[in-house]
């Protein structure tokens, strides 16, 4: 750990640092095991020239996710902005149980019940790694036009991601969600990138979300990405369907939900995540 983060932390915390350990997985942060002098053991991350407000975005949307007391997210200790720094309370690993999955299902459909004053962000703060906009918009159909597909379209036209025919597509789709998503919802209280590696299971076995990019939106978004990238078993899925039924034609609308994280990772790494964008696009141009 750099002296002027260690400095950084020992101030913010009002504690000296007595070692650091770095954590390996981060995708664009450096990521530390802190132990300090009075003996806790606190999480903190870094990045070196980050967007204005990165941390504090983070630490906005944990709280956010916290009010609704449905699943654990971890205590925002501190933030600060130079360095750049967020400090969260330590969360010990350990192994799913028996009951961890069904439990963590029922969690999620109350974190979604919870709800959200509108789609998208009352903050109109940005997230993800294209800070994609969420500023609040009328109807789900709205927001996933004009808050990610469209402006996913120019990204990826941007730095020639996907075939123009297939960014073609992708703005026909955008044109045609109206009729696409189904019956309309309230909106829900969305963890907004709910892969398998931010979802933490404790020593305890009760699961933790990290790293949110939070918004609110339909719950089918995050139940989707739950889907795509794989790390919850079937028992999440039917707990949460027995505890907030999904709508009438919810499993057609799966892949409608996977293209903007799929764009995402076809701009950030090419690879076969273009042909499953295009293929996820195609279905439904």
């Amino acid at each position: 750990m750099r002296p002027e983060l260690r400095a950084a932390l020992s101030r913010s915390l009002g504690v000296e640092v007595a070692s650091a350990a770095s954590l390996g997985g981060g995708d664009t942060a450096a990521a530390y095991r802190v132990v300090l002098d009075d003996g806790r053991t606190v999480f903190a991350k870094t990045v070196d020239d980050p967007r204005p407000d990165v941390f504090t975005t983070e630490a906005a949307s944990l709280a956010w996710l916290g009010e609704a007391r449905a699943v654990r997210v971890p205590e925002v200790l501190a933030v600060g902005r130079s360095p750049a720094v967020l400090v969260l309370e330590w969360i010990e690993g350990g192994a799913s149980g028996p009951q961890t999955e069904a439990s963590f299902g029922r969690a999620l459909a109350r974190l979604h019940r919870a709800g959200s004053a509108g789609f998208g962000r009352q903050d109109r703060r940005t997230t993800g790694s294209r800070a994609l906009p969420n500023d609040p918009a009328p109807t789900w159909s709205d927001f996933l036009r004009d808050r990610r597909l469209l402006p996913l379209a120019d990204l990826a036209d941007g730095c020639d991601a996907l075939d123009p025919t297939t960014t073609d597509l992708l703005r026909r789709v955008a044109g045609r969600l109206e009729i696409l998503v189904g019956e309309p919802e309230p909106a829900a209280r969305l963890h907004g990138d709910l892969w398998g590696g931010n979802r933490v299971v404790d020593a305890d076995g009760e699961s933790w979300l990290i790293d949110p990019a939070a918004f609110g939106g339909h719950r089918e978004f995050d139940l989707a990405m739950m889907r795509l990238f794989g790390g919850f078993g079937p028992a999440v899925f039917d707990a949460y369907a027995e505890s907030h039924p999904l709508g009438d034609g919810w499993a057609d609308r799966v892949a409608l939900h996977q293209i903007s994280p799929l764009v995402v990772h076809a701009i950030k790494f090419g690879g076969g995540y273009v042909r499953a964008a295009t293929d996820a696009i195609g279905r439904y141009a």
